[in-house]
């Protein structure tokens, strides 16, 4: 590598631009004062110019297909209010939607989805996520008395929500700005040096049913609070698992998926890999490159309780996983109680100060 290359290159520590100090026969950062053998920087630009960007492309599967038949007991419901579509059996009575609660309206033969490759049957029943929600109530005093009330908690209905699982093979490599601090001192000094190094890990990665909701009336962040799944109880999708319960009907396809399936293959990477890089003050990820092979998608339903609600205008969900019973949703707070509360809180802390100066005050 030339002199007058070095010379435009940034300091991995500060960023600034760097340039050879003939006085120590090294390069030098004029901003940090960081000083460089030029072996190591020539080491450096060899790895920043051999890194890749991500490659996570996808093959995505047509899916199995429907066989004559098999839908005739199947019927669509859609709501008036939310446009949430359901699939449910040719028994099933006049119902509530799911997602807002609202009245559901029959729409016809089913029709026009991929079949799906599996489904996990519900293993819990309602009366499980009665009590799960029970329990979430509990210790809550702020919580409103509306929701502690039963008849919200019979509005619990078992879903079949959609998934997208990705399998893939990733190939990662990241390098990371990493620091050893290390401080002593003297009769009259303290002192403090501070190490730089560039740490870089590589692998690969196999992840396997990777979960992506296809459902675009269920957040994200809702249906990843309630994995896992045990997929070992995973069964070849038959339409008699619908009895008793309704399905979502995904409006989110693979392809749509992907962007969410990678958002979470790259961070799992990330976070694996970060564990190996110990013993470092600070560990600050700079590059990263994650590239996938054999990545394919199927399509599941996964057994969820949802208990929809509304309070003072505001729309509640609470979401129980089906299989395991692990419950999630945020709850309202009732502000009369909870100023009642911050106003007796007070109170005591000003009789606390009051009694303190006093007694001060005397001594």
């Amino acid at each position: 590598m030339g002199l007058a290359e070095l010379q435009e290159y940034k300091c991995p520590c500060c960023g600034g631009a760097i340039a050879f100090d003939s006085g120590i026969q090294k390069m030098k950062c004029p901003f940090c004062d960081t000083e460089f053998e030029m072996e190591t920087l020539a080491s450096y630009d060899s790895e920043l110019r051999n890194e890749q960007e991500d490659n996570m492309n996808w093959e995505m599967p047509a899916g199995s297909q429907w066989q004559d038949g098999e839908t005739d007991g199947l019927r669509t419901y859609v709501c008036k209010s939310c446009g949430g579509e359901i699939v449910g059996d040719e028994n099933m009575a006049a119902t509530a939607c799911p997602f807002c609660g609202n009245a559901v309206v029959i729409m016809g033969q089913f029709s026009g989805a991929l079949k799906p490759d599996y489904v996990i049957p519900f293993k819990l029943d309602k009366k499980a996520a009665k009590e799960a929600l029970n329990n979430h109530y509990k210790g809550k005093r702020f919580l409103p008395d509306v929701f502690k009330d039963q008849n919200h908690i019979d509005e619990v209905k078992g879903v079949y929500v959609p998934f997208w699982l990705f399998d893939a093979d990733a190939e990662a490599k990241i390098r990371y700005k990493t620091t050893r601090v290390r401080a002593w001192s003297d009769s009259n000094y303290n002192y403090t040096e501070t190490s730089y190094y560039a740490v870089t890990r590589a692998g690969n990665i196999r992840f396997e049913r990777v979960p992506v909701d296809g459902s675009s009336k269920m957040a994200d962040d809702l249906m990843e609070s309630i994995e896992p799944y045990d997929f070992s109880e995973a069964l070849d999708f038959q339409t008699a698992y619908l009895a008793g319960y309704v399905a979502d009907k995904y409006d989110v396809d693979a392809e749509q998926s992907i962007e969410r399936a990678n958002d979470r293959i790259k961070k799992s990477t990330e976070d694996n890999f970060a564990e190996t890089v110990q013993g470092y003050t600070s560990v600050i990820p700079e590059s990263t490159s994650v590239r996938l092979q054999n990545g394919r998608a199927k399509y599941a339903l996964y057994p969820v309780w949802l208990l929809n609600t509304a309070w003072n205008g505001n729309h509640y969900t609470f979401a129980m996983n089906g299989q395991t019973g692990k419950l999630v949703g945020d709850l309202p707070l009732d502000k009369s109680t909870y100023r009642k509360w911050l106003f007796g809180l007070w109170g005591i802390a000003s009789a606390v100060a009051f009694g303190i100066s006093y007694l001060l005050w005397l001594v």
